[in-house]
């Protein structure tokens, strides 16, 4: 009967003592931040002694209100192994270990290369791009499980379908991808799209492996290309193990009135984060607010959590060895932490471009969240962000394309928009696009119109700031967001094998399909060479019969852009350009391929509704 109670008193010790989760589960030596926390998680964890073994100094051990937690800090210059142990004690007695690793950093790792305006971005939503491997379309320990038949289902779209389908991102012309996040994402339902994610340092198993995803980034590097990782900051999804588990009340933002874990949904009105003149009860909700129901937010206030997000950030640079990052829902996060976030990641990084969403439509609150904003330094922010989308210019595009000219309408509106780039610490670093995700897509309200695709691509590929395309697209895809999201969704032709039609191979295209890829393919890779549209200045004219005509130049080349939305063919004078002509006797363009006579005393015609891009020669 001892042996037995002994027996089972040692059984108890190591079941309520287990390690069960350590993250990250490893680190690399040689950051220049040599600190590293260290979250050990297990049953009653903090009623246990944590030690490291050869001798290693913790440098802090942080507990929660919850005992299954301990954070564990370490300076990793003080570590001279490549492995330890991370040992819990009790009564002086080990009873549980992990061993813990060290690696050794890719050469070069701290001065990768990132993306830039050098770069065209193709954006993917996985799940609805390529299935490359069927037999992980459903997953036993995950519960939404693959059917094509539903529109907000899982359909099979996977990393592997995307590294066969490189070859044809290549040839279209980009050079970077943004895929919306690969994490798990272990939700009911809608887990498709990724933005409630279960575990941050585990790729979602219907999507492949953490080795597949660095496959991927490692298969765009030696082409130059880059991997822009999809990462989200202010909420995870309901169902991850640490929400499920909270370390600490405040880990999210939780409201005393609210539903289940203190829910409140946002009322999205992210401006209250700099209005002068804002009701605190306005921010608080904006900020502090759920995104949906299945999203708990994240308090980035609270310094365990903005570390867990730093280091999980940086482990992912440094293991899948990104070329970028693009932050979802920017503004709805602590302002204070994020620009903490950022300046971690750029300090480790210098060259790391790190995009963020804050979808806002006027050209000042979108600078604000710019680094070195003057208008955010007004009371003495600097967000630290890299990079910003131009909101702005894409709710205007369509309208300019379709309205009428007239003082406020029509074309003026392309020209107002750029009139407020003096708001912009760095015009070339912001994100110019048609469409995404989250929006209606551009073929379906231009009605599938090749004519207006046209317009609109010309004008992304040649204006300051960095092109982004939405996949399929460029074939002419299109999708009523009035249906719902699986609607702008929809699964790229020829991803599956059961699919009838292929748009990968030329020769699988449509006459439609064709039209549209062939214009998107032609001006891409002209660009990937014109630093002249990279990185040089804009000089625009006020249009007139809603042509809109600019230059982009520097000491070497200069390039005339001629958008033109009106349905009619347009003759006009050129004198009105002289300032941008002098010197210039001809012109390619290179859309035609046919070399015009321009000079500032000739006159040019343009069919209507389309665009005209001019090298010019002397």
């Amino acid at each position: 009967m001892k042996k037995i109670l002994v027996l089972t008193s040692l059984l108890s010790t190591f079941a309520f003592a287990q390690i069960q989760k350590v993250e990250p589960m490893f680190w690399w030596k040689g950051m220049k931040n040599p600190d590293l926390q260290i979250l050990v998680y297990g049953k009653n964890i903090s009623d246990y002694t944590i030690e490291l073994s050869d001798e290693i100094k913790i440098k802090d051990i942080q507990k929660t209100e919850n005992p299954n937690y301990a954070f564990v800090t370490i300076n990793t210059n003080d570590v001279k192994k490549t492995s330890f142990k991370i040992n819990l004690k009790k009564k002086n007695k080990i009873v549980d270990s992990y061993n813990y690793e060290l690696k050794d950093r890719q050469p070069n790792s701290s001065n990768r290369a990132s993306f830039t305006s050098k770069d065209v971005v193709y954006l993917i939503m996985p799940d609805r791009f390529a299935n490359g491997d069927e037999t992980n379309d459903s997953k036993k320990e995950l519960v939404d499980k693959a059917n094509r038949q539903l529109s907000d289902g899982r359909h099979g779209g996977d990393l592997r379908g995307i590294i066969n389908n490189i070859d044809y991102i290549q040839n279209l012309g980009a050079t970077s991808i943004w895929l919306t996040p690969v994490n798990e994402d272990n939700e009911k339902q809608h887990s498709y799209h990724g933005y409630a994610q279960t575990d941050l340092y585990k790729i979602d198993g219907r999507y492949g492996t953490n080795e597949d995803y660095r496959e991927l980034s490692r298969e765009l590097n030696k082409r130059g290309m880059h991997l822009i990782q999809d990462y989200v900051t202010n909420h995870w999804g309901l169902s991850h193990w640490l929400i499920q588990d909270l370390p600490s009340k405040d880990w999210i933002n939780q409201f005393a009135d609210g539903g289940e874990k203190g829910f409140k949904r946002s009322n999205y009105r992210t401006t209250s984060q700099f209005d002068p003149n804002v009701a605190e009860v306005d921010k608080k909700e904006a900020l502090n607010g759920w995104f949906d129901l299945s999203m708990p937010d994240l308090n980035q206030a609270n310094p365990l959590v903005l570390n867990y997000l730093t280091q999980n950030a940086i482990w992912w640079i440094e293991y899948a060895e990104l070329g970028g990052m693009r932050v979802d829902t920017y503004p709805y996060n602590d302002k204070a932490g994020m620009a903490k976030w950022v300046k971690s990641i750029t300090n480790e990084y210098p060259n790391f471009n790190v995009v963020g969403e804050a979808w806002m439509y006027s050209s000042a609150h979108i600078s604000y969240w710019q680094k070195d904003s003057k208008i955010a330094e007004i009371e003495n922010y600097n967000s630290n962000l890299p990079a910003i989308m131009d909101f702005t210019l894409f709710s205007e595009m369509p309208k300019a394309i379709t309205e009428e000219e007239s003082w406020d309408k029509g074309m003026i509106k392309l020209y107002n928009t750029f009139t407020s780039d003096f708001l912009y610490p760095d015009v070339n670093n912001m994100f110019v696009f048609m469409e995404n995700h989250d929006t209606e897509r551009w073929n379906q309200i231009f009605k599938n119109d090749p004519k207006a695709y046209k317009l609109g691509l010309s004008l992304i590929a040649t204006v300051r700031g960095i092109p982004q395309i939405y996949y399929g697209s460029e074939i002419g895809m299109s999708g009523d967001k009035s249906k719902g999201d699986g609607a702008i969704r929809q699964d790229f032709p020829g991803g599956w094998k059961s699919d009838k039609q292929s748009a990968f191979a030329n020769e699988g295209r449509t006459v439609e399909q064709k039209e549209f890829h062939d214009f998107s393919a032609k001006v891409f890779n002209w660009r990937k060479n014109k630093e002249v549209v990279h990185s040089g200045k804009t000089k625009h004219y006020m249009p007139q019969k809603n042509v809109y005509v600019y230059f982009r130049y520097n000491d070497n080349e200069s390039v005339m852009v001629i958008i033109n939305a009106n349905p009619e063919k347009q003759t006009f004078k050129l004198d009105r350009f002289a300032e941008s002509l002098n010197g210039i006797n001809s012109g390619k363009d290179i859309i035609s391929d046919k070399i015009l006579p321009i000079n500032s005393k000739g006159e040019i015609s343009i069919d209507g509704k389309s665009s005209m891009i001019i090298e010019l020669k002397k």
